[in-house]
C-alpha cells in the first residue's frame, strides 16, 4: 500500500468530498493562495476557485459565524480555525450556537460544520500557539470531538465529519503533518465512536489519542524488552467515545494508563480515568495511572516546552507503575 503524508491524507479527503458534494467549501484565514499554514490545501483554489476556498480576513468570530449560518441553510463548510488557541475568540458562536442549534429548533434546523483546527506543542511556538484545548469542546453537548493520529486515520475520519449532520471539531496535531502512513488509494470512511488498538498487548491498557498515540507506541516497544506487554489504544473520537472497547481492553489487562498532551486538571483523561474507575474497578488490579502535562502555560523555551507535555520516559515509568513492576 503507498504512504503518504499526513497533510496530503486531510487534502485528499478535502478534495474527495468536494468533488462528491458541491455543497461542501473551505472557508478560513489563508487558505487559497498561501494553501493553508500547514500547506493542507494545495493546489485547492486553482481546481474549485475562489467560492468554494474562502479567504477571509483575521477573524475567528466571523469564519464560524459564516460557517453556521451556511451549514443551517443547507451547505456543509469546513471552516479553519488556524490554531486551537483561536477558538476562544469564538467561541460563543461555536458553544452557543453551533452546539445548540438543533437541540433548540426541535431539529428544524442542523449545523452540519467541521471546524478543522491543530493544537499541541512541539515545534516552539509558545503559549499562545501550543495549547491542547480539547477538553473544553468534550465539555460540550452537541459538538463531537475527533483527534486522528494517522494519515489512514485523518483522511478515513474528515470524509465522515463532512459528512456529519452535527458539528465537529476536527483536531489535528502540528507534529503530525510530516507524519507518512498507509493509505488505501480506494475510498473509505471511518465512523465515529470506533477505537482503534494500535497496538496489542496483556498487561496494561493505554489510553492516548492524537500525538501522544505515537509516544505511547514507543513506550511500548521499549517496555517489550523488559517483558511487560502495553496495548496501546486510540480512540480515534473523544466524542463520541468508544467505550465499550475500553473497558473490554481494561477487562482483558486489569491496568490502565490514561496519556493526554494537555495539563491534568479538568482534562479529558481524568474523566476517562473516572468513568473506568466507576465502571471497571473491580477488573482493575491496580490504580489508574494519568500521564499529562504540566498546568502551566507552554513555554517559548525548546527544552522547558518538552520538559511541560509528557516524553516517551514518563509513559514508560507510568506503565511500570501500573504493572507493579520496578525498572530493571
Amino acid at each position: 500500500m503507498r504512504e503518504i503524508e499526513y497533510r496530503e491524507a486531510i487534502r485528499e479527503a478535502v478534495i474527495e468530498e468536494m468533488n462528491r458534494d458541491p455543497k461542501v467549501f473551505l472557508i478560513g484565514e489563508d487558505i487559497g493562495k498561501y494553501r493553508g499554514a500547514f500547506r493542507a490545501y494545495s493546489g485547492l483554489l486553482e481546481m474549485f476557485g475562489k467560492d468554494r476556498v474562502i479567504d477571509t480576513p483575521i477573524s475567528e468570530a466571523a469564519i464560524i459565524g459564516a460557517g453556521i449560518g451556511a451549514a443551517v441553510t443547507g451547505y456543509r463548510p469546513v471552516s479553519e480555525i488556524m490554531f486551537i488557541d483561536f477558538a476562544a475568540l469564538a467561541m460563543d458562536q461555536i458553544v452557543n450556537q453551533a452546539a445548540k442549534i438543533r437541540y433548540m429548533t426541535g431539529d428544524h434546523l442542523r449545523c452540519p460544520l467541521v471546524i478543522r483546527t491543530q493544537g499541541g506543542a512541539g515545534s516552539g511556538l509558545a503559549a499562545q500557539h501550543s495549547q491542547s484545548l480539547e477538553a473544553w469542546f468534550y465539555h460540550v453537548p452537541g459538538i463531537k470531538v475527533v483527534t486522528p493520529s494517522t494519515p489512514y486515520d485523518v483522511k478515513g475520519l474528515l470524509k465522515t465529519a463532512i459528512r456529519d449532520e452535527d458539528v465537529v471539531m476536527f483536531i489535528e496535531h502540528k507534529m503530525l503533518y510530516h507524519l507518512k502512513g498507509p493509505v488505501p488509494e480506494e475510498e473509505y470512511a471511518i465512523p465515529f465512536g470506533a477505537a482503534d488498538i494500535k497496538r496489542k498487548g496483556r498487561d496494561v491498557t493505554v489510553f492516548a489519542y492524537s500525538n501522544m498515540v505515537h509516544k505511547s507506541l514507543e513506550a511500548a516497544r521499549e517496555l517489550e524488552g523488559d517483558g511487560i506487554s502495553v496495548e496501546v489504544f486510540d480512540p480515534r473520537t473523544l466524542v463520541p467515545l468508544d467505550e465499550q472497547a475500553l473497558l473490554k481492553s481494561v477487562r482483558k489487562t486489569g491496568r490502565l494508563v490514561v496519556v493526554t498532551e494537555a495539563c491534568e486538571r479538568g482534562s479529558v483523561a481524568s474523566d476517562i480515568a473516572a468513568k473506568i474507575g466507576a465502571k471497571a474497578f473491580k477488573w482493575l488490579r491496580r490504580p489508574i495511572r494519568i500521564v499529562a502535562g504540566l498546568n502551566t502555560p507552554i513555554p517559548y523555551n525548546m527544552a522547558l516546552e518538552q520538559a511541560s507535555i509528557p516524553g516517551k520516559e514518563d509513559i514508560i515509568k507510568a506503565v511500570r507503575e501500573a504493572a507493579g513492576k520496578k525498572k530493571i
